[in-house]
């Protein structure tokens, strides 16, 4: 397929039975696993991130048709505390995307399931990526910036 998509905006929305945990075991068993904030609200930590990746693409996708990107959150499993301080493991995260033309709102991707995974290193390699200002935080970020331009080039 070819593209050249200008971004005009992000619809974020997760689905309605999504479990969140706070769960502090290796591998809580819910839909929301996030501590790369402190204790809150999780689905705005996580539309947070989203909206950040999707503006730091704007000025990089300037092409020939304004679009509207709506992503439904199926699954964010980062890691527990537990497990970034010890084994590590991988941030899952699945969430259904649709693009739309932004002139007419009329649907030029379907909505397609979409799964990107992030190594989250435990033990000492994760606490030097947290030393060097690589938090979970900036690390799934900074994944979601790039894994987004991947899906929509």
């Amino acid at each position: 397929m070819s593209r050249s998509y200008s971004l005009r905006s992000l619809q974020f929305g997760v689905l309605s039975d999504l479990v969140v945990s706070e769960d502090e075991s290796y591998y809580p068993i819910a839909d929301i696993v996030w501590r790369g904030d402190p204790r809150g609200a999780r689905i705005p930590q996580i539309a947070s991130m989203f909206q950040t990746a999707f503006d730091r693409n704007k000025p990089d996708m300037r092409g020939d048709t304004p679009i509207d990107l709506e992503i439904t959150l199926v699954r964010f499993h980062a890691v527990t505390d537990l497990t970034r301080l010890t084994v590590g493991g991988v941030y899952n995260i699945i969430f259904d995307m649709t693009v739309r033309d932004a002139r007419d709102g009329s649907v030029i991707e379907p909505t397609r399931r979409v799964e990107g995974n992030l190594d989250a290193p435990g033990g000492r390699r994760g606490q030097l990526l947290i030393e060097q200002g690589l938090t979970q935080r900036v690390r799934v970020t900074d994944f979601l910036t790039v894994f987004l331009r991947q899906q929509l080039v």
